[in-house]
C-alpha cells in the first residue's frame, strides 16, 4: 500500500508542480529566457556571458531550484543531499545548453540533450560518485514536470488555421508508421517497454515523443537514451540527403516539404532541411510537422491506457477484466496534467496571453528535460548506454523510418502533388 501511495503521491507531485509554474506566468512571474547562442568567443563573451543573460539563468535556476525543493518536501526525500545535488546537475546542464548553442552544433542539429547525456556519463566513468549524490538525482520528477510544461505547446487551434492537409497527412502518417513499427518490433521480439518509445519516436516526433512515451509508461531511463541516440543519429544524414534526393526526383517545394515534415523525426531537423530547398517548402514542413508534434498528446493518453491495462493484466486478474478502479490506480496520473494543460491552452488562454508566455515556458520545459537527461548521465556506465549485444531494436528503427520515408513520400505526393 505504502509503494501505490508513494507512486500516487510522485504524480500528482508532479502535475501540482507544473501547473504550478504555468500559473506563477500567467499571474505576471515570467521567468526571462537565457540566451546560448553563439558562434566565436567574443559573441559567448558579450552574448551569453553577458550581466543581462546571466541574470535571467539566475532568475530560472532560483525557479527551478524552489520547485525541486518543493518537490523533495512533498515526497519527503532528503532535503540536504537535494540542496547539494541540484546546483551541481544545473550548472552541467547550463555547460550542455552552452555547447549545444554554438552555431557550428547547431548546423548539426545536436540539442541540448545530448551533450547533457554525454557530460554526465563522462563524469560517471571516469570518476567515482557517492551513492548519496546518485540517490539525490530526480530524474523522472523532471522528466514528468517537462512533459507537463510540453502540454502548452500542444495547441489544437493552430493545426486548423494550418490547413487540413497537413493534419490529414500527420494523422496518416502517424497510425500507419506506429503500428507498423510496433508489429516490426513484435516480429523481432523486442521487449515492449522499447517497441513503445521506438515505435513513438519514428512516427511521431523523435525525441519528445521517446520522452512522453517512457513518462506514460514509466520506461527504463537506459531504453529511452538508446531511442533518443538513434532519432538524433539518423536525423543528421536525413536532413542533409533528402533534399537532395527531391531535387533529383524533380520534386515541386510542397510535396518535398510535406515529405521532409514528415519524414524527419525532430523538429529542427526538418526547419533546417526546408530551409535548403526553399520558402514554401519550409512552410509546409513546419505545418505538417508541428501537426505530427499536436498529435503527441493524444497518443501519449492511449499509451497510457494501453499500458496501465497491460501491466493490470498480471498473474492475479489474467483470468478478469481488471476494474476501472485498478486501472486508475495505476494510471500515470501526470498525463492527466498534460492533457489538462494542454486543452488549457487551446481553448481557454487567450492568444495574446499565451504569446506573452509561451518562450518563457518552452524554455523552462527544455531545461527540465536537459536535467532529466544530465541526471541519467550522472547514473549510468558507458557500456550500459551504448553497448547493446542485442541489435534487433536498431534493425526494426532503420527498417521502420524506411517504411516512414516512403509512406510519407506517397502520401506527399498524393496530398500535395
Amino acid at each position: 500500500m505504502s509503494s501505490k501511495t508513494f507512486q500516487l503521491s510522485e504524480d500528482w507531485t508532479v502535475v501540482v508542480l507544473g501547473i504550478g509554474m504555468i500559473a506563477l506566468a500567467l499571474l505576471g512571474f515570467v521567468v526571462p529566457v537565457p540566451s546560448f547562442g553563439w558562434s566565436n568567443s567574443q559573441e559567448l563573451s558579450s552574448k551569453v556571458f553577458s550581466g543581462d543573460n546571466i541574470a535571467a539563468m539566475g532568475l530560472q535556476f532560483v525557479l527551478v531550484y524552489v520547485t525541486a525543493i518543493i518537490g523533495a518536501l512533498l515526497l519527503k526525500k532528503d532535503l540536504k543531499a537535494l540542496l547539494i545535488v541540484f546546483p551541481v546537475v544545473y550548472l552541467l546542464t547550463v555547460l550542455a545548453l552552452i555547447l549545444a548553442g554554438n552555431s557550428g552544433v547547431k548546423s548539426f542539429n545536436l540539442e541540448a540533450v545530448i551533450f547533457s547525456l554525454a557530460i554526465g556519463l563522462i563524469i560517471s566513468n571516469f570518476f567515482k560518485i557517492p551513492n548519496w549524490f546518485k540517490q539525490a538525482l530526480s530524474t523522472e520528477l523532471y522528466v514528468k514536470i517537462g512533459l507537463v510544461l510540453l502540454g502548452t505547446t500542444v495547441i489544437f487551434g493552430d493545426i486548423l488555421k494550418a490547413g487540413a492537409l497537413g493534419l490529414v497527412q500527420a494523422l496518416v502518417v502517424v497510425v500507419s508508421v506506429w503500428y507498423f513499427a510496433f508489429w516490426i518490433c513484435k516480429k523481432l521480439k523486442i521487449d515492449k517497454e522499447m517497441s513503445l518509445m521506438l515505435s513513438s519516436a519514428v512516427s511521431i516526433c523523435g525525441v519528445s515523443a521517446a520522452i512522453a512515451t517512457s513518462g506514460a509508461i514509466e520506461g527504463d531511463n537506459k531504453k529511452l537514451s538508446y531511442v533518443i541516440s538513434l532519432v538524433l543519429i539518423t536525423a543528421v544524414p536525413m536532413m542533409i540527403f533528402m533534399p537532395y534526393l527531391a531535387e533529383i526526383m524533380n520534386l515541386s517545394q510542397e510535396v518535398t516539404g510535406a515529405w521532409l515534415g514528415g519524414s524527419i523525426d525532430t523538429t529542427g531537423a526538418v526547419a533546417a532541411s526546408g530551409t535548403l530547398v526553399g520558402e514554401e517548402a519550409l512552410k509546409i514542413s513546419t505545418i505538417v510537422k508541428f501537426s505530427q508534434n499536436v498529435l503527441l498528446g493524444i497518443a501519449a493518453f492511449f499509451i497510457s491506457i494501453y499500458w496501465t491495462y497491460s501491466k493490470s493484466v498480471d498473474d492475479k486478474t489474467k483470468k478478469d477484466k481488471p476494474t476501472l478502479k485498478v486501472i486508475w490506480e495505476r494510471f500515470p496520473k501526470f498525463v492527466v496534467g498534460f492533457v489538462f494543460v494542454s486543452l488549457m491552452f487551446s481553448f481557454v488562454i487567450s492568444p495574446e496571453t499565451n504569446a506573452g508566455i509561451k518562450n518563457s515556458l518552452k524554455s523552462l520545459q527544455g531545461l527540465w528535460f536537459a536535467l532529466a537527461f544530465t541526471s541519467i548521465g550522472l547514473e549510468t556506465n558507458f557500456k550500459d548506454l551504448f553497448k547493446q549485444d542485442n541489435k534487433k531494436p536498431l534493425y526494426a528503427f532503420l527498417i521502420a523510418q524506411t517504411f516512414n520515408i516512403i509512406v510519407t513520400l506517397v502520401l506527399a505526393m498524393a496530398l500535395f502533388g
